[in-house]
């Protein structure tokens, strides 16, 4: 049987191409949801922009029939087969079930008016399943006794989520051979590419583990063992670490995602390989910084000063950042010649080899020979993870890092963000890699709090 889907606002803010999604099945657009679209249709941001292409396709399917009886999806997509309609409460309002729960002016509220259609479309007799990403809705509606889902299509289980890299317990002479010849067929281990093999002797030694990279050509290349390795001065803490140096510096590999909690090094990690790839390596013309505008708690309205100066609240993380990696110089670096971390980060915005930038001008750009760190991935959507990342121009380089148990965008969850979905999608394609970090390096104090809090 057709089954009838009742789409709740937030679904199409979230996805303006989500009335799509349900190509076998009736969807049913609620009256009060086309109020509430019209609220936010004037923003300039993303929320602003799925609510006028969303207006915009049903203004497109208005011309092939009558939005209150049902118009055929296969206008909008030739494999639909299911029909899109727009309804009001009317006198499901007075529904018992309704009125058992809402009374007075409270009943007509846009959430009431949306489970009052929902409750409509159930006297039909057919399944009908209420769609919101909005849980207290979706209580809201159980209680009523309607079946409720979140919308899902652009969701991954955050607790799967590929971390770039698998343990294996391997014989001594392997990790030998690899030794030996770099490089050894990768065929049983079944990683994909630019997945990272940690090889344990079997034996039960730990002296013998082995770090490799499976490559798009299904070798596994050994990552050698170098102490005292640095790349802009910093060194590799941990295993992880080590991992994501190596797909940063790799230019091959032109995306690249790091996830971890706070104190792993995802942003130090990423500006230290920038500025060697960049200033010694000259393999890209300047670096280019952003992060969604999203305030952590209540924000504190506007900033004075031009585009620069607002952003350099919002970019302070950045600056910390690049302040340590400055003052502690680079090894090639003669030690007496070199200025404050300060005055040398701001030489490099001043000689344009540094460009700061918010996520909210980035769109309709195209960025040929950069390397661009996205922090804070993990507050984008799905669709801006899309925006940022197809800006890419010829010789780019586009690394986001992000921990998505840490997420400011109240329509976002660990599961729903742009970050962990790019990960699920881009997995397993030779142009992309992936870490995720598990322990804080940042202090004792930091590695604690990220344990237990």
């Amino acid at each position: 049987m057709i089954k009838i889907f009742v789409l709740d606002t937030n679904v199409l803010l979230h996805s303006a191409g989500s009335i799509e999604s349900f190509q076998d099945n009736d969807v049913v657009i609620p009256m009060a949801v086309l109020e509430e679209l019209d609220k936010f249709k004037k923003s300039q941001d993303e929320l602003g922009r799925n609510a006028r292409q969303v207006i915009r396709r049903l203004d497109a399917l208005r011309e092939f029939g009558s939005l209150a009886e049902g118009v055929s999806l296969a206008n909008l997509h030739s494999q639909a087969t299911g029909k899109l309609s727009i309804a009001a409460a009317g006198d499901a309002l007075q529904d018992p079930r309704l009125m058992q729960f809402f009374i007075g002016e409270n009943r007509f509220s846009p959430d009431n008016r949306i489970l009052a259609v929902a409750l409509d479309m159930s006297r039909s007799g057919r399944e009908v399943i209420f769609i919101s990403k909005d849980i207290n809705l979706r209580l809201k509606a159980d209680a009523l006794g309607l079946k409720v889902m979140d919308y899902e299509r652009e969701k991954v289980r955050y607790d799967d989520l590929y971390c770039g890299f698998k343990e294996f317990d391997v014989s001594p002479m392997l990790i030998e051979q690899l030794n030996k010849n770099s490089d050894v067929p990768s065929e049983e281990f079944k990683l994909l590419p630019n997945e990272f093999a940690v090889l344990k002797p079997n034996d039960g030694s730990q002296r013998g583990i082995a770090l490799a990279r499976n490559t798009a050509a299904g070798r596994l290349q050994l990552v050698p063992a170098k102490p005292d390795w640095r790349v802009w001065s910093i060194g590799a803490r941990n295993k992880e670490q080590r991992m994501a140096f190596e797909l940063l510096l790799e230019p091959e590999i032109v995306l690249v995602s790091l996830v971890g909690t706070a104190g792993t090094g995802k942003t130090l990690l990423a500006l230290a390989a920038a500025l060697e790839s960049t200033l010694h390596e000259n393999r890209y013309e300047k670096i280019l910084v952003s992060r969604p505008i999203i305030p952590l708690g209540n924000d504190i309205g506007y900033l004075p000063g031009d585009k620069a100066e607002k952003l350099n609240n919002w970019m302070q993380p950045i600056f910390d950042n690049l302040d340590l990696l400055m003052s502690s110089g680079s090894p090639r670096r003669n030690a007496r010649s070199a200025s404050s971390g300060g005055s040398r980060v701001e030489n490099l915005l001043n000689t344009n080899r540094l460009e700061l930038e918010a996520l909210t001008y980035i769109r309709g750009r195209s960025i040929p020979r950069q390397f661009v760190i996205v922090d804070e991935a993990q507050n984008l959507t799905p669709h801006e993870g899309k925006t940022i990342i197809s800006r890419a121009g010829e010789g780019t380089k586009i690394v986001l890092t992000g921990d998505p148990e840490q997420i400011d965008n109240p329509y976002l969850d660990a599961s729903s963000n742009g970050l962990s979905y790019l990960v699920e999608r881009f997995k397993g394609n030779p142009l992309y890699g992936h870490v995720t970090l598990k322990r804080s390096e940042r202090s004792p104090l930091a590695a604690l709090a990220a344990k237990l809090l």
